[in-house]
């Protein structure tokens, strides 16, 4: 195999951690995580498997005593009762021991794994609302067990191997509710999750359409003057000739470009490129290559065949001079012309001639590896093909239903597909087919996506499934234009979760019950309905915010949709409305068309950009606006590199800024630049917004010398903006409040106003609340007499989340 094949792999288990018997191995990759392997050969696996790269993490120190006639093994978290005999519910169990709930776990062999919190999916294809889900390695029983006894092998020199079939080779993560814990050494074990490249976390334009090469580039036209950025063009299936002679078979699968569609695809690409946007096509590689592919001549030569006969070449995975033809002849042209990355759609097969090989998981191996040959950061896009997919980004979730049903599974399927590493799918925003048109779910999808891992809007043939802005009514094209614009106005701060994904093996999207695995509200139900006080679909993203999408129609007589979530304790503010919001407490969030419920943690701080557009895309900007939120201390380190290399494994091709916000000096400090600062702009503006305060005046010092600035005061979000231009990168920056930082008010009459004089409701019942809650009387009384006055009860409740947010 050519060496962009052979990736690194330590496969083999320190011998210091293995207990071995004649039928039996133990072996210790943690003191949490277990491998168990019988066999009646006495053979066992030490090669990597599909799944399983690393073995070697480090010592584990354990103790082993024999007890009448069975083994005890214990390290400092678990204990291992086994008698040595073929496993079964009587022969193996582990208890976890001082778990975080304070009681003692238990795990046999063969227990049901009823809490288990479930990992992903295949696809969603043509899913309207919920599907069955995958288990993943988490569990609120604090056992999961990841079976390994069927996948493939890897050999030293980058190819697969059949594994030898009979006897148990299984993994138990015993890690209690440490769910952080578990999904680091799973990735430890299993393989890092890869840095994206810096454009697949812009937004993708995708449509299932027969667009033409001048088409095409008028619609990139007509976003660039709408002033709506995007950063990946997908082309789907037609770029090809679809139209062939039924001899040789389906349209589906295709390499050579529609010159009636594309009459010059390399100048058609140029065009994107020169936009600042990478091109991925769309592939169906199960049907090889046929008479009918411009390139047939050289493949059949290539696989030794007559091309003269009009054979097929037989698309077959597992005949590694077929793979290497398939790339060099195939795909690599393809890229020298501009091809950026490939989508590997449906249509390769579900098996192959090798036993339990998956063909889908052996294509984005190998696309994913080819796609780093020349140094460039590797991408692909596809479908997961099980544990082990994460080191394949990205993932594409198929072909979904246009309805509420399927917005409202996607948040809960994202976070979820964290449990099993799986962190980087991009959905079909706004829906793929079918379904129904509702302006309103288009604007709720697209807010989604701007908060979602990948935001790929995409959609079918159908005269009537377009998903430009400008084809739905004012106030949603607005709203939709806005949350694509703040998607890349967020790179900053996304781009900083992506680097710690790999670093610190830290999923970008994750449940709420990863930072509160003792809280009940942070766990959604199993079958997906509501349950009082317990959320199904907010979820954190990245390391400050936590996001509530609204997933269903606005309520008449408000204009406005409603999500019930929970927030934690402390404090938090609302990054749209700047509402603060106290917790511990369940409510109903009710939002306007132009924003969902995404708040911040107080001490929060977010990075953010003016949107990019062209080849600037790419660049490291000249100037970061800097949100940072009031109530309590925040430390962040903003991450940047070139955002298309590989060099980033190297830890040197990097630059980190970092910030600190002191709440009770009143300071928050931007410190030089450190690592290749080459890398960033040598003088930036800082634009910093300090949310959620009373006004209070600020000092600025560059490198302690003290400069002259003008800020600006927001009384209504409590927004301190403060400008410092053209500071060397270098060098420290200081900001310090003269008065003492205080928590701005949510000026709730005034928001309680707003509300009441757009309600569609009686003027007769809006001037009877507003005169209550206006009136001075204790807030418990005021909410007994609120349903007095015949609101309506969902303004009532609107009402009721302004009035209680910071309680």
């Amino acid at each position: 195999m050519k060496q962009q094949f052979i990736c690194e792999r330590r496969p083999k288990a320190d011998p210091r951690n293995i207990v071995l018997g004649k039928n039996y191995r133990i072996t210790f990759l943690t003191d949490r995580l277990v491998r168990f392997e019988y066999n009646e050969s006495g053979a066992f696996v030490d090669e990597a498997s599909q799944v399983i790269w690393y073995r070697d993490l480090e010592e584990v120190p354990f103790e082993i005593k024999q007890k009448n006639n069975f083994l005890e093994i214990q390290t400092k978290s678990i204990r291992i009762r086994y008698d040595e005999r073929a496993f079964d519910e009587s022969i193996l169990s582990v208890k976890l021991k001082k778990p975080d709930n304070g009681c003692d776990l238990e795990w046999y062999y063969g227990r049901k794994e009823d809490r288990n919190l479930f990992g992903t999916a295949r696809t969603l294809d043509e899913a309207d609302g919920r599907i069955r889900l995958e288990k993943g390695i988490l569990s609120r029983d604090g056992f999961a067990v990841l079976d390994d006894s069927k996948t493939i092998l890897l050999t030293e020199d980058g190819w697969i191997k059949e594994r030898k079939q009979g006897g148990e080779d299984f993994y138990l993560f015993a890690y209690g509710h440490d769910y952080r814990g578990a999904v680091k050494d799973f990735f430890r074990v299993t393989g890092r999750v890869p840095m994206l490249p810096k454009y697949a976390l812009g937004n993708w334009w995708s449509r299932y359409y027969e667009y033409s090469q001048d088409e095409y580039q008028r619609l990139m036209d007509r976003f660039l003057a709408e002033k709506i950025p995007f950063s990946v063009a997908v082309i789907d299936m037609d770029w090809h000739i679809t139209d062939i002679d039924k001899k040789y078979g389906s349209g589906w699968t295709g390499y050579t470009w529609n010159r009636d569609l594309f009459p010059d695809p390399g100048s058609f690409m140029d065009n994107l490129h020169d936009r600042g946007m990478k091109v991925t096509l769309n592939v169906h590689p199960a049907l090889g290559i046929r008479e009918c592919e411009s390139m047939y001549k050289e493949m059949a030569e290539a696989m030794g065949m007559d091309p003269a006969a009009g054979e097929p070449v037989e698309f077959d995975i597992t005949d590694p001079e077929f793979l290497e033809n398939y790339f060099e002849i195939v795909h690599h042209p393809l890229e020298e012309e501009g091809v950026d990355f490939w989508w590997l759609d449906w249509q390769q097969g579900g098996h192959t001639a090798v036993k339990e090989l998956d063909p889908l998981w052996m294509l984005n191996h190998y696309h994913y590896l080819d796609s780093g040959r020349d140094g460039k950061r590797k991408m692909t896009f596809s479908r997961y093909a099980g544990p082990g997919s994460h080191r394949y980004p990205v993932g594409f979730s198929g072909d979904t239903v246009v309805t509420w049903e399927s917005l409202d599974f996607q948040p809960y399927f994202t976070a979820t597909a964290s449990n099993i590493g799986y962190g980087w799918w991009s959905h079909d925003i706004g829906g793929h087919m079918l379904g129904i048109r509702s302006d309103v779910m288009e604007a709720r999808w697209y807010e989604l996506g701007t908060f979602s891992s990948i935001n790929r809007l995409h959609s079918t043939k159908m005269s009537f499934s377009g998903k430009e802005p400008w084809n739905f009514r004012p106030e949603v094209e607005h709203a939709m234009g806005e949350a694509l614009r703040l998607r890349h106005q967020l790179l900053p701060y996304i781009y900083t979760m992506n680097y710690l994904a790999y670093k610190e093996y830290r999923p970008v999207i994750a449940p709420m019950y990863y930072d509160y695995p003792e809280k009940e509200q942070a766990y959604p139900v199993q079958d997906h309905s509501f349950v009082e006080g317990v959320s199904n679909n907010q979820y954190l993203f990245g390391t400050d915010m936590i996001v509530a999408p609204i997933t269903s129609d606005q309520i008449a007589s408000l204009n406005q949709g409603k999500v019930k979530a929970w927030i934690p304790e402390g404090c938090y503010h609302d990054f749209f409305t700047g509402l603060i919001y106290k917790g511990e407490k369940v409510m109903w969030m009710f939002r306007g068309i132009n924003s969902i419920p995404v708040l911040v943690k107080a001490g929060g701080i977010i990075p953010m950009q003016k949107e990019l557009f062209g080849k600037d895309f790419l660049k490291n900007p000249e100037e970061l606006i800097i949100r940072v939120y009031g109530g309590a201390d925040g430390n962040y380190t903003h991450y940047e590199d070139d955002g298309e290399t590989e060099d980033y494994k190297d830890g040197r091709s990097c630059c980190f800024t970092s910030m600190h916000f002191d709440w009770e000096r009143g300071a928050f400090t931007i410190e030089g630049a450190a690592g290749q600062t080459d890398l960033i702009p040598e003088f930036r503006d800082y634009t910093v917004e300090l949310c959620g305060v009373k006004e209070a005046v600020p000092k600025v010092y560059i490198s302690g010398k003290k400069i002259k600035i003008t800020y600006e005061y927001q009384w209504k979000k409590g927004c301190i903006r403060i400008h410092i231009p053209k500071v060397s990168v270098d060098e420290k920056v200081e900001i310090v409040f003269e008065q003492k930082l205080t928590l701005n008010d949510n000026h709730t009459l005034e928001r309680v106003y707003d509300l009441l004089n757009q309600a569609q409701d009686s003027n007769l019942a809006k001037e009877s609340a507003y005169r209550l809650l206006s009136s001075g009387k204790n807030l418990a009384d005021i909410l007994g007499e609120l349903e007095t006055t015949n609101l309506k009860k969902e303004i009532r409740l609107a009402v009721i989340e302004i009035m209680t947010a910071d309680l």
